[in-house]
C-alpha cells in the first residue's frame, strides 16, 4: 500500500498517535508523517505509506500555513491553553492596530527560542520531560523564517486576535504568540491553531480518521490517496517508456533525452503510479535514487 494521505488532524491527539491510528485502520505498517503538530492543534497531516515513506526526505525543511487564535492578559508555562498560567491575568488596552504593527516585528528572518515544554533536547533529553520536573531548561535560539505573520481580527472583549501564518520549518507558533504577548506588555498564549498547509498539502485535501476508516470499510480507500502527480510538484514528471520499466525497478540508469536539463525528475507508469525519483548523473542518463515500485 503505497501512497499519501492527507490526515485532517483532531486536538488532543499527539502526530504519533494518529500515525499509530491509521495503521490499525488500514493494516499497513509503514506509515509516516511529514511534521509534527502539537497535541492542541488540528490541521494537515500528511501521511506517507508503504514505499512512499522513502520520500520523507523531501520535506524536511517544507513551509507550512496555519491560522489560529492568541488570547492576551495571560502567559502560561507551555505558550499555549493547555499550560499553566504564569503570573496573575493582566488588564489588556490593545487595538488591531497596535497588535499588528507589532506583529509585523516577528517577519523575515528572526531568531527564535523554542518553548521550554518542546520536544527540543537539551544534553539528549527532551526539554518537556526536565520542564515536567521542574528543572531549568536552557535552549539556544534557532533561526527561522517567518513569511506572513498577520492579525486578521481582535476581539476586545474575549482579548483574543485571530491570525494567519506563513513559516519555514521548526517555527513555533506557540513562541509566536508568547513574544508577541511579552512585547505589547499584558502577555499572551495561543489559544488554538489549526494548519492549513505543508507545502503542497492543503486542508482541502485533508480526511478525518473516521473518513479514512469509512473508505477502508467501504474499499474506497485509493480515492482519497493524493493523485501521485501532485507530489512533489517541483520535479518534472516523466512517463517512463515500457522498455524502461525493469530498469527502473532495479534501479539501473535510464535515458532521458527531453529532460536533459533537469536535475531530478519523477518517473511514472501511466497516469498514476509514480516509480521512482532519479537524478541526471550526465548527459541525458539519469539513476532512479529512490525506486517506489516492487521488484
Amino acid at each position: 500500500m503505497n501512497g499519501v494521505l492527507v490526515a485532517n488532524k483532531p486536538a488532543g491527539l499527539t502526530s504519533h498517535d494518529v500515525v499509530a491510528r491509521v495503521r490499525r485502520i488500514t493494516g499497513e505498517r509503514s506509515v509516516g508523517h511529514l511534521g509534527t503538530l502539537d497535541p492542541m492543534a488540528t490541521g494537515v497531516l500528511p501521511l506517507v505509506l508503504g514505499k512512499f515513506t522513502r520520500l520523507a526526505q523531501f520535506y524536511q525543511d517544507a513551509d507550512k500555513r496555519y491560522r489560529g487564535c492568541i488570547r492576551f492578559g495571560q502567559a502560561t508555562d507551555t505558550y499555549d491553553a493547555e499550560g499553566d498560567p504564569m503570573g496573575d491575568e493582566a488588564p489588556v488596552q490593545l487595538s488591531l492596530e497596535q497588535i499588528s504593527e507589532t506583529a509585523r516585528n516577528f517577519t523575515g528572518t528572526i531568531a527564535q527560542l523554542p518553548p521550554p515544554f518542546s520536544a527540543k533536547k537539551v544534553a539528549g533529553v527532551p526539554a518537556y520531560k526536565l520542564a515536567r520536573k521542574g528543572k531549568e531548561v536552557k535552549l539556544e535560539a534557532k533561526q527561522v523564517e517567518v513569511k506572513e505573520f498577520v492579525i486578521t481580527d481582535w476581539n476586545s472583549s474575549s482579548k483574543s486576535a485571530t491570525f494567519t501564518a506563513w513559516v519555514s520549518s521548526g517555527t513555533y507558533l506557540r513562541t509566536l504568540a508568547h513574544d508577541l504577548g511579552q512585547k505589547l506588555g499584558p502577555g499572551a498564549h495561543l489559544s488554538s491553531l489549526e494548519r492549513t498547509s505543508v507545502r503542497e498539502f492543503t486542508i482541502d485535501e485533508a480526511h478525518t480518521l473516521e473518513e479514512i476508516q469509512e473508505a477502508v470499510k467501504t474499499e474506497k480507500l485509493d480515492e482519497i490517496f493524493l493523485h501521485p502527480r501532485l507530489v512533489l510538484p517541483e520535479f518534472p514528471a516523466v512517463t517512463a517508456p515500457a522498455d524502461a520499466l525493469a530498469k527502473i525497478q532495479h534501479g539501473s540508469a535510464i535515458n532521458l533525452p527531453e529532460y536533459s536539463r533537469a536535475g531530478t525528475v519523477r518517473v511514472f507508469s501511466g497516469q498514476r503510479e509514480l516509480l521512482a525519483i532519479a537524478k541526471r548523473i550526465a548527459g541525458t542518463l539519469f539513476q532512479p535514487k529512490i525506486v517506489l515500485t516492487e521488484n
